[in-house]
């Protein structure tokens, strides 16, 4: 059976009667769209006639496709073959390289962190240093795609990078051999009566691997143990899912973070849904300016649950939600689809998250001198739909005296991390067992 049609005749009165005018606006948009799509094809039929060398028709419309996405924010881009492999890789947490996280900013490789127990990280490769030659050749110009394959390879091999490092006169060299890298996404240890328990990156082992360190530390610890100690600093993210399920290893209940769509109708909550593995035990969350994405949500909904403090520096800020969209075989598009929200309604998006206690990295000696780039930094960046509230207090603008030791001064007291140590400490005073009952009443008269 065919369809029926609702035809309007043209030359009538009662057509242009119903033509209402929600209709006409579709349709003078849809017709801008038709010209402008003209245009473009226009263009492309130019550049393939005219321009000096030869050009591929499938790189051309790779570039109109990746020039669209770009516009619309630094996180929506389109994946082709490789591209989709390099995202598997990251999210499976194993390939032959170096163990960097890198993004791309005007035409340059930036470092965004490298990854714990890696040839990057153990040869003091930083977050913020741009990588501007692979074994002596250029990458100024490269895609993002050119440069990471260059940089991944057979385990065994060796590159070269140079490297301009924020407030160092001179380029820096480095000579490295790729390995198998095996993220190991959640490392813990105990110090002292505390547990630290490290999470560098949220791939598919993250939640589980969080829960086994809760549970070997709390194993080794026994009753004695004062609390946790949470470290997402320079965690680049990953997947919301690991984030979520990291957020319930340390909830009893309440709402763990929230995604909103284009529309007020289109929104998602999830929740807590088991037991707090560390038994109500005091947290502190360690972040700093590489802290983004999936690590936010971490600590924004355990300092919304006021189930945490937030210690160290404010977060990166990249509040939005990508989602991965199959268009091929091996293709996907990775588009922003929602932007999240704390338990407490605080997008995070370019505000990022303030700590509850602001401390400094004091054992890095060269912390003032290299500049923190954030999401509100990066060009196109999504704007915040809410901002944060005004602060009650302002600052002063005069130093802190608990913060004014050098590099130096702590390295002679065997302090190396200077932030995970007030961290450590702060968590031992606040799990300290209070005295028994009985026991106050025997010295009480």
């Amino acid at each position: 059976m065919k369809p029926i049609v609702h035809t309007l005749l043209a030359g009538t009165a009662g057509a242009i009667l119903a033509l209402t005018l929600p209709t006409a606006v579709n349709a003078a948009r849809g017709n801008e769209t038709w010209r402008e799509l003209d245009t473009l094809m226009d263009v492309f039929l130019k550049v393939r006639e005219a321009y000096v060398d030869q050009v591929d028709d499938r790189k051309l419309i790779e570039g109109a496709i990746n020039g669209m996405l770009a516009s619309l924010d630094p996180h929506s881009s389109y994946l082709d073959a490789r591209a989709s492999q390099n995202m598997r890789t990251q999210t499976d947490g194993e390939y032959g390289g170096l163990g960097l996280t890198v993004s791309s900013e005007d035409g340059a490789v930036r470092v965004v962190s490298p990854t714990d127990e890696t040839p990057a990280a153990r040869a003091g490769i930083k977050a913020g240093d741009f990588i501007t030659h692979i074994d002596d050749e250029l990458i100024f110009g490269s895609t993002l795609n050119e440069a990471v394959d260059r940089m991944r390879g057979t385990p065994g091999t060796s590159i070269k990078l140079t490297v301009v490092r924020p407030g160092e006169s001179k380029p820096l060299t480095f000579k490295l051999t790729r390995e198998v890298i095996k993220v190991r996404p959640v490392r813990w240890e105990a110090k002292g009566n505390v547990g630290v328990i490290r999470i560098a990156s949220f791939n598919r082992q993250t939640g589980e691997a969080t829960r086994q360190a809760v549970a070997e530390l709390s194993k080794k610890l026994g009753p004695d143990a004062a609390g946790y100690v949470i470290d997402l600093r320079s965690n680049p993210g990953g997947l919301l899912d690991q984030a979520i399920e990291v957020t319930d290893t340390f909830l009893e209940r309440g709402e763990i973070v929230s995604q909103r769509g284009r529309t007020k109708e289109d929104i998602e909550r999830y929740y807590a849904r088991s037991d707090d593995l560390t038994g109500g035990k005091p947290i502190v969350v360690l972040v700093d300016e590489g802290s983004a994405s999936a690590a936010e949500i971490v600590a924004g909904a355990l300092q919304d649950q006021k189930r945490a403090i937030v210690l160290g520096q404010r977060t990166f800020g990249k509040g939005s939600v990508q989602t991965l969209i199959p268009l091929g075989p091996e293709t996907g598009l990775r588009l922003t689809t929602a932007r999240y929200y704390t338990p407490a309604g605080r997008s995070v998006q370019e505000a990022g998250i303030d700590p509850d206690i602001q401390v400094p990295q004091l054992t890095d000696a060269s912390r003032a001198d290299r500049p923190r780039l954030r999401e509100a930094d990066l060009r196109n960046h999504l704007i915040a739909e809410k901002k944060a509230d005004d602060k009650l207090i302002e600052e002063d603008g005069k130093p802190d005296p608990r913060f004014r030791m050098t590099a130096e001064e702590l390295k002679k007291q065997g302090i190396t991390d200077f932030q995970l140590d007030y961290a450590v400490k702060l968590v031992s005073r606040l799990g300290a067992r209070p005295v028994a009952p009985a026991q106050v009443a025997a010295t009480t008269r």
